[in-house]
């Protein structure tokens, strides 16, 4: 029973060891302590609140998987905030003694986390504004994926061969970003054909307008149509213009599928595929060649 008594006796003073004074509130180990464990908590806490709304309630009401997001995100931050100035005031520390933390704390910021701070004002302003969201298929750069995730920091990006690039919040704020599906996932692509001079323009639109209507993920309305864009150096330049929301996450994979089905068709019909050609007129120096 000493021992344990002694153990209780150690631990209370070493929670009453002074770390340091901030103002008239005196800052303990035990204050330290608590504040860490009480932190961890809440974090913990706040994110399974999160999940809970997101995974659990919101589903019932049929709200759209982006606009979950958002709330979920926007609640856990109005927590987390909440959640500190009570731990703070529960530990003892008085909030207007904090004056020359928080003056330390601008004074890092102009020297060294201007872009953390950046990032996560750009997330919030990506929360509230919405111009992009979870689930948007979006070009930033050279990175083109799915959005999985907006975090306070960065968003996740998964590519078509699904790797997920970390891009900051900031460059969605500030770069220049397509996003193919802000309004719905439907999208338009455009598919240049060349033909010969030999065949007949109607019959070529005719062509491509069939391999439209077969190929598997271009939609019937908006109707698919096709343009006589130009008249190229050794063939007709046509665009079949086509719509799709089956494959608006992967284009090079419908692109290759009517390539495919194109070449069939033109097969099956005799229709020529033109090549680089150059008509070479010599009208001068054979003179001098012997024999001429």
């Amino acid at each position: 029973m000493d021992t344990i008594s002694d153990i209780m006796n150690w631990l209370r003073e070493a929670a009453a060891f002074e770390l340091f004074k901030i103002g008239a509130s005196t800052f303990t180990l035990g204050t330290l302590m608590t504040l860490i464990v009480s932190t961890a908590l809440l974090i913990y806490v706040t994110a399974q609140i999160k999940r809970l709304l997101i995974n659990r309630i919101f589903p019932r009401y049929n709200l759209d998987k982006s606009i979950s997001m958002s709330i979920a995100t926007l609640t856990r931050y109005a927590l987390i905030i909440l959640g500190l100035i009570i731990i703070v005031q529960a530990a003892g520390i008085d909030l207007s003694t904090l004056s020359i933390l928080i003056g330390a704390l601008g004074i890092g910021i102009g020297l060294g986390l201007q872009n953390i701070t950046n990032n996560f004002i750009s997330g919030l302003i990506i929360l509230f504004e919405r111009p992009v969201k979870v689930g948007d298929r979006v070009e930033v750069g050279k990175v083109t994926g799915n959005i999985i995730k907006i975090s306070a920091r960065a968003t996740t990006i998964v590519t078509n061969d699904n790797i997920s690039i970390i891009v900051p919040n900031s460059d969605l704020i500030n770069k220049e970003v397509i996003n193919w599906s802000v309004n719905d996932h439907t999208i338009r692509c455009n598919f240049p054909v060349r033909v010969s001079y030999r065949e007949d323009p109607q019959r070529i639109r005719q062509l491509l307008l069939e391999v439209a209507h077969e190929t598997k993920g271009v939609l019937e309305s908006p109707p698919s149509d096709v343009l006589l864009e130009a008249f190229d150096d050794s063939s007709f330049r046509f665009n079949l213009r086509i719509w799709t929301s089956e494959f608006t996450d992967r284009p090079g994979v419908l692109h290759s599928h009517l390539n495919y089905a194109i070449a069939r068709k033109f097969k099956e019909h005799d229709v020529e595929i033109p090549f680089p050609q150059r008509d070479l007129h010599l009208r001068t120096g054979f003179d001098a060649l012997p024999g001429v």
